[in-house]
């Protein structure tokens, strides 16, 4: 079973080589997807009624229980988070949850190399992807602090409760983007390896097995992980801010 990372294109721009990956490719699957359904949502409200009802009332419950969820962890802080956080959450969700349908039995044909290999991957299975989401919580979280506190105020946070413990507190900082990442791409890559090695077991241990682990690897890990994340990310940018 290959659980690589593969290059469907290899495009060349003034000497300098870039990959199209199959991550990328999935990633856009799933922002293109979000993006169609957003779409679809926006034309049939484009008049909100005073009292909704259908599809109005389903996103109008949405919104407000993402603005609540964001209050709880943020606080005074969640007016300006809620609709960034939401649409994080709403973009895990979906990377965490394409393995039910980006599954092993899906090909695809690899350009680069002329050979077949399967996009059984979510692009949350790429240390790539959560890295890069980390770091957009990273680099919030030391930019809202300054903005909060100040530079000043800033550095000094660093140096508490005494300041021979700056080291360490330099330390926790950076070692926040490693750990929310590695902890999404572990979960996701791990349930992602352990469903290509059943696929490839006899069809005869696959009867009604399969549907069981779809169920806890891919939809009950897949939001418990993408909540975690967010959860984590706003727990971060708002202890920064206080």
């Amino acid at each position: 079973m290959d659980i690589g990372i593969h290059v469907a294109k290899i495009f060349k721009i003034g000497g300098i080589e870039i990959w199209l990956t199959e991550t990328m490719i999935n990633t856009w699957i799933v922002c293109g997807t979000l993006i169609f359904i957003a779409f679809l949502i926006n034309r049939s409200i484009r008049n909100p009624k005073r009292v909704p009802s259908g599809v109005q009332n389903i996103v109008e419950y949405v919104v407000d229980a993402t603005d609540k969820f964001v209050e709880s962890v943020m606080g005074k802080h969640a007016k300006r988070f809620s609709s960034f956080y939401g649409g994080m959450f709403l973009f895990l969700l979906a990377s965490n949850l394409s393995g039910l349908f980006l599954g092993p039995g899906t090909k695809f044909y690899g350009i680069s190399d002329g050979t077949w290999f399967s996009f059984m991957r979510p692009p949350t299975a790429d240390i790539a992807t959560t890295f890069a989401l980390a770091l957009i919580t990273f680099f919030m979280t030391q930019g809202f602090g300054i903005y909060a506190k100040g530079l000043w105020g800033w550095l000094k946070g660093l140096t508490e409760p005494i300041i021979l413990l700056t080291p360490l507190n330099i330390i926790g900082e950076l070692a926040n983007p490693i750990s929310l990442s590695f902890r999404l791409f572990g979960n996701i890559l791990g349930g992602t390896i352990i469903m290509g090695l059943y696929y490839n077991l006899p069809w005869f241990l696959m009867l009604g097995i399969p549907s069981a682990l779809h169920a806890y690897f891919d939809i009950f890990a897949g939001v418990l992980q993408a909540f975690i994340f967010v959860m984590l990310s706003m727990t971060f940018v708002s202890n920064t801010m206080d």
